[in-house]
């Protein structure tokens, strides 16, 4: 397996010093990250041509080295603005050609519109024509969709494997973020074990957590059973990593394990720490 950083995980940094994504890049390479990918690229260019833009960045990385895994992007396929969304998504397939990334993950949604009577399944229903239109051209591009498992409706291992088993195409999977199952209150352990057959790429996040009898921490989020956690550096928190990647193996995946870090803590040290410590754990 290969060990990557979101871009997302240098936000503090960028907000701090306003430096540009071929900084973000750089401190990437400085690192010693086989690969970096990139969430949208929004706040980087004021350009509207992003196939452009996208095109120089993977000229970039192809010069510095390094390589680019995956493209990220926002959705949500319960809006009444539905056919804008997905024409959107389908320009996100022709940006992530661009940069040479393989893998795009789209979401689907976040909660449940309230003007709705929807349930999780009848969301499903509702998303999965717009997923499989996406994954066909994507197809046509050589290019994997997946769905990450947050978000309040399609976080729960079962659910986003029934989601994944109903859009029923060959390109479309699992970004498995190894620590978002805690906000749905999984077994972590087989969570992955579900996951990993159906995983195109990966998430290296840890969190801090806190029993919900106690009173609840300032910057801490609540899981859906009323437990308490908050982002903090890959191998300091509860998230058993090793048993994710051990998991990983037994299904053969050699893809990218991709440290998302979103912490309290100070931005470039932690990325510093993770690293060290994935590098660390794919010895053992």
């Amino acid at each position: 397996m290969k060990v990557g950083v979101s871009s997302y995980s240098f936000h503090k940094h960028k907000n701090a010093t306003g430096c540009d994504i071929f900084a973000i890049i750089d401190k990437a390479v400085e690192i010693g990250f086989d690969g970096i990918e990139f969430l949208d690229l929004k706040g980087y260019t004021n350009d509207d041509d992003k196939i452009a833009f996208a095109k120089k960045i993977k000229a970039y990385c192809e010069e510095k080295s390094i390589e680019i895994p995956a493209y990220t992007v926002t959705a949500n396929l319960l809006a009444d603005n539905v056919e804008e969304v997905v024409e959107g998504l389908l320009y996100n397939v022709d940006i992530a050609e661009a940069l040479g990334a393989p893998i795009m993950r789209h979401d689907v949604c976040y909660k449940l519109p309230k003007e709705h009577l929807y349930t999780w399944k009848n969301a499903l229903e509702a998303v999965v024509p717009h997923i499989r239109r996406v994954a066909d051209y994507a197809k046509t591009k050589g290019i994997r969709t997946c769905l990450e498992n947050h978000g309040i409706i399609f976080q729960a291992p079962e659910r986003v494997e029934a989601l994944i088993l109903a859009v029923d195409r060959d390109n479309y999977g699992w970004l498995l973020d190894m620590g978002n199952f805690v906000d749905s209150d999984a077994d972590l352990p087989r969570a992955y074990s579900k996951a990993a057959p159906y995983t195109f790429h990966v998430h290296c996040k840890d969190f801090i957590y806190c029993p919900g009898t106690e009173p609840r921490p300032e910057g801490f989020f609540v899981t859906a059973g009323g437990e308490y956690y908050r982002g903090t550096v890959v191998g300091h928190g509860v998230i058993p990593v090793r048993k994710c990647i051990s998991a990983l193996e037994q299904v053969g995946y050699d893809g990218y394990l991709s440290i998302e870090f979103e912490g309290w803590e100070e931005c470039i040290p932690a990325i510093e720490a993770g690293h060290k410590y994935v590098r660390k754990l794919l010895t053992i």
